[in-house]
């Protein structure tokens, strides 16, 4: 998109390949990847989330829906805070762009770049490096709170369970 001109989401493949793709892009671990999409959609690029009345959260393909959905995609990308991800509904349409994005999201925040979330509510000063912290800044939109903490906690337990791999997945 036109604010980050290397989120494309050119990649064609399985969901797994896209995981593994946008892993080697943005520098994350690929199970990390797996486990964290695993949490956010099950690996379901129409899973919608974050159920609102208030429409203007939602993007417009989706506003004719009571309550509408504010996060789409398999990584639950959240239009009311990511809206420059739904150019031309890439977000929407595109499972390897709605990941390619988040992961954007993932490595800017880890290179230091979200200087902001020291200005906010946060559990302890906001640093980078901190590959996990940047997991939890993606659900809570801040660092190091219990709703961040939480969320971590949840993506850890999936990548112990390794739940892509079993059958039921």
């Amino acid at each position: 998109h036109d604010g980050n001109p290397r989120v494309d989401g050119d990649f064609t493949g399985t969901t797994d390949e896209i995981l593994q793709w946008v892993a080697c892009k943005w520098g994350i671990d690929e199970d990390v990847v797996r486990a964290q999409t695993v949490v956010e959609s099950w690996w379901r690029q129409e899973a919608r989330g974050d159920y609102s009345y208030d429409t203007q959260v939602c993007h417009p393909d989706v506003r004719d829906e009571s309550p509408c959905a504010e996060s789409l995609g398999l990584m639950q990308v959240r239009y009311q805070y990511h809206s420059e991800a739904f150019e031309d509904s890439n977000a929407i349409n595109s499972s390897a762009y709605n990941v390619d994005y988040a992961y954007s999201y993932w490595r800017a925040c880890y290179e230091g770049e979200f200087w902001w979330l020291n200005t906010v509510e946060r559990g302890r000063e906001y640093a980078a490096g901190d590959a996990n912290g940047c997991l939890g800044v993606w659900y809570s939109g801040r660092w190091h709170t219990d709703a961040a903490v939480d969320y971590v906690g949840w993506v850890m337990d999936r990548l112990d369970e390794r739940t892509w791999e079993q059958p039921y997945f």
